[in-house]
This record gives C-alpha cells, structure tokens and sequence, in this order.
C-alpha cells in the first residue's frame, strides 16, 4: 500500500496545488481573453482525453483479463453517469454562467458561490482519477494522468476569482475559497489510490470509472466551453496538440 506513497503524496499536492496556482495567476490576470483561455482549455482536454485512453482505459482492458472490455466499459459508462447525476444536482461551469455572461462581471453572490461549489464537487473524482492511476503499478504513467489533470486545474482556477471578486468576496476569502477546491483535489487523489491498494480486484472497474469521468468532462464540459466564443478552429487544434504531447510522452516514458 506504501509502495507509492511518497509520488502519491506529491502527486496530490501538485494536482491540488495546480488549482491554487491558477487562481493566483487570477488575481494577476483577471481579464483573460476568451482566445487564450480556451487554447489553454482545449490543449488540457487534449491531454485529458489521450490520458485516460492510454493511462486508464486501455490497462484497464489489460488487467481485467478474460472479460476485461466488459468490465471496462460498464466501467467507462458508470464514471460518466456518476458525473452526470453530479451535473443534476449541482451544474457545472458554462451551465452556471452561460456562454453569454462575462464570468468576471458577473455580481450575483449565490450564483457566483454555486459555481465555486461545483467546480469543487468536481474536482473530487479528478483527483479520484489521478489516485488510480497508481495501482497500475506503471508510477510514469500515473503521474502523466496526473499531470493532464493539473494542466486542466489552472484555467480552472483561474476563472473562478474575477466573479467572486466581482461579487463582494475579499481577496483573502477568495483565495481561501480557491484553496479549498484544491483541497478536495488532494482528498480525491488519496482516496483513489487507498481504493485501489486496498483491493486490486476493484483495479480494472477503477480504472475504466476514472477513465469515464475524464472523458465526461472533456466531452461535457471542456469542449462546449471551448467552442462558445468563436474560436472553434484554434481550439480544435490545440485539443489535437495536447493529444499528440500525450501520445508522444506516453510512448517515449513507457
């Protein structure tokens, strides 16, 4: 269960930590072009998509044995639903703010927290996500998983202080606020990789859930984001590039 702990510790600290820095980089940057901010977005999708084919859904095949694809795909199925009853309850980011709403002018305090609330609900199974890819035993491999994860975080932190700013929170408690989505970040990562440690017969249907969430939130999520302001042709490549960068990192780290 020790095997990894020190990387996992670390892993955690820097996929939470990823949040806290783009929220920092908020408070320097508080009026990002929608260009840039959806080229950094879709270059994090790209990442997150090739990481949870190449890091989860295919080991999971692998060590799922005989019926490995069935057991990966009720898998794959049971992260996105997962998500998606998480959606229902508390909608996510263009479902709070809308692809015609300014997210730094927005003044509506409870909206404003909501977002918030749910940018951190979701961070507990990507952090999920980045713990299970652990128990694969391949730590290179994991650790790219986490590193998409982290990449996704910083414009994800980034976005939520200009609302709260805008709303009348301080920056004190905007920052402690952003904190604490980082936080939950580093609570998931844990639990992912104890579930696994604990029992290695759960490993391919974990692996397969993470891989599901990951996916759910690219195509749920990131890509509509994305693809709101007008930038649909950039943002495409840069999802390609991001890809390839994981592609190309998996094989040369194998």
């Amino acid at each position: 269960m020790v095997k990894f702990m020190g990387a996992v510790i670390l892993t955690a600290l820097g996929v939470g930590g990823a949040t806290v820095f783009g929220s920092l980089l908020g408070f320097v940057f508080k009026k990002l072009s929608h260009r840039f901010s959806d080229i950094v977005l879709s270059f994090a999708a790209g990442v997150m998509m090739s990481a949870a084919v190449l890091g989860l859904i295919l080991p999971s095949i692998e060590y799922g044995g005989k019926f490995g694809i069935v057991v990966t795909v009720i898998g794959i199925f049971a992260g996105a639903l997962s998500l998606n009853l998480i959606d229902k309850l508390v909608p996510h980011l263009h479902k709070l703010i809308g692809p015609d709403i300014e997210p730094h002018r927005s003044t509506d305090l409870s909206k404003v927290l909501l977002f918030v609330l749910a940018i951190a609900i979701h961070n507990l199974p990507e952090g999920i996500a980045a713990g299970v890819g652990f128990g694969s035993d391949n730590t290179s491999q994991a650790l790219l998983i986490a590193g998409g994860i982290a990449l996704q975080n910083i414009p994800e932190g980034m976005v939520i202080i200009g609302p709260m700013l805008s709303a009348g929170v301080t920056p004190a408690k905007t920052f402690l606020i952003a904190l604490a989505t980082g936080l939950v970040e580093v609570l998931g990562t844990l639990i992912g990789y104890f579930a696994v440690s604990i029992s290695t017969a759960i490993l391919p249907f974990a692996l397969a859930f993470a891989g599901g969430t990951m996916l759910y939130v690219v195509s749920d999520e990131m890509i509509p984001e994305t693809h709101a302001h007008g930038g649909e042709r950039g943002a495409t490549y840069a999802l390609l590039a991001g890809f390839c960068v994981m592609l190309v990192s998996d094989i040369l780290l194998g």
